[in-house]
């Protein structure tokens, strides 16, 4: 049985760790083979960005040798692939190798693409890499007073960071003593502050406490640079002395390439996690059309249904499990207090309020993160 894994993601990963261990006896008889193909040697904690664009992190602590996070069995190769190949059961790479396999897992994430938007690479701040983090916090610093506009393009990965951003510059700017000099204004595409219905009621009332100005149905359009304005589509604008911005993502181009899905996102079973169509075919994280979450959680939650069953069906002949859309995101309100949003398909979620015990419980997920990848929490 070869089971091929495309991506070293969170998700990747954690199917790859899973698999390794549930089907050690079968691997030493050489029986299961495990394969996986990456992009990278290096393993990135993404939702540190976010730490780093505040200071409170460096880049380097973002990072691990992918390799080390793997159990030793898994075959290891940074070669990603350039070529699905479905229905011959196989995928062509970068370096000019086929690989075959009997059971595929696509778990090669999203990307950012400011671009699709006039604008917005030139004009705006953005955490969602390493650079465009690094320079965030660089800007902040500099920052002396003025206009802040934030701006949320669609779809996103991690929907509870335009929030978190939000209480990270009130607190930033209280630290620096100069909250009262800056205007901080929130704008968000859909009708209420927040696409999740509970979180947008529980941040109301927050905003409305730290002195957030916010404007709900503003879908951005262009950013003018060289004015400063950030327009809508609803012919809404808004002027800025920084602008920072939530950039639309898609999945990565070969799912595009290949028509596996509009948007990079591949269609998904809700429960199974199979790719519609493909029985032998999982997708797990970002990658999925599921409307759930796109984090590094979600990815975790559905990362242990598919390599339960992937073992199970391998020992038995049947899956045992099914996601139930589970989801658990910190949410970071401040610089010392948190809470969080625990939800699946059918239970929205209760947030409580925040203290500064969850801000540290997710402090100390930030280190214990490489455990949970290596598939051990």
């Amino acid at each position: 049985m070869r089971i091929l894994i495309v991506g070293g993601g969170t998700g990747g990963t954690i199917v790859g760790n899973n698999l390794a261990r549930r089907l050690a006896e079968e691997i030493r008889a050489g029986k299961v083979r495990i394969t996986m193909l990456s992009a990278s040697d290096k393993h990135m904690y993404q939702p540190g960005l976010l730490y780093v664009a505040f200071g409170q992190m460096m880049p380097d602590e973002l990072y691990r040798k992918q390799a080390t996070l793997l159990e030793s069995s898994i075959d290891f190769h940074v070669d990603p692939v350039t070529e699905f190949q479905l229905d011959q059961k196989r995928v062509r790479t970068q370096g000019g190798k086929t690989h075959e396999y009997d059971v595929l897992v696509i778990a090669t994430g999203s990307r950012i693409v400011p671009e699709e938007i006039p604008g917005l690479s030139e004009g705006a701040e953005t955490f969602y890499s390493e650079k465009g983090a690094v320079q965030m916090f660089k800007r902040l610093r500099e920052f002396e007073g003025g206009k802040i506009a934030i701006v949320v393009g669609v779809p996103h990965k991690c929907p509870i960071a335009p929030v978190e951003v939000v209480f990270g510059l009130h607190d930033y700017f209280n630290a620096r003593g100069i909250r009262d000099k800056v205007h901080i204004k929130y704008h968000y595409p859909i009708g209420r502050i927040h696409t999740i219905e509970n979180v947008a009621k529980w941040a109301k009332p927050e905003f409305d406490r730290m002195g957030i100005e916010y404007e709900t149905l503003f879908n951005v359009s262009e950013v003018d640079v060289k004015n400063k304005v950030v327009k809508s589509e609803e012919g809404t604008e808004a002027e800025y002395d920084m602008l920072i911005a939530i950039p639309p993502h898609r999945g990565m181009e070969v799912i595009e390439k290949d028509k596996l899905g509009q948007g990079g996102w591949i269609p998904t079973d809700r429960h199974q996690l199979t790719m519609k169509g493909y029985d032998n075919v999982y997708v797990v994280g970002d990658t999925t059309n599921l409307p759930v979450s796109k984090t590094g959680s979600a990815a975790h939650f559905e990362a242990e249904v598919i390599s339960e069953n992937i073992a199970s069906i391998i020992k038995i002949g049947t899956p045992v499990r099914e996601y139930d859309g589970k989801v658990y995101c910190f949410i970071e309100t401040g610089h010392d207090s948190a809470t969080y949003a625990m939800f699946n398909y059918v239970n929205p979620p209760d947030l409580k309020a925040p203290n500064k015990s969850m801000h540290w419980f997710k402090m100390s997920y930030n280190k214990m993160y490489w455990t949970s990848v290596r598939g051990l929490l």
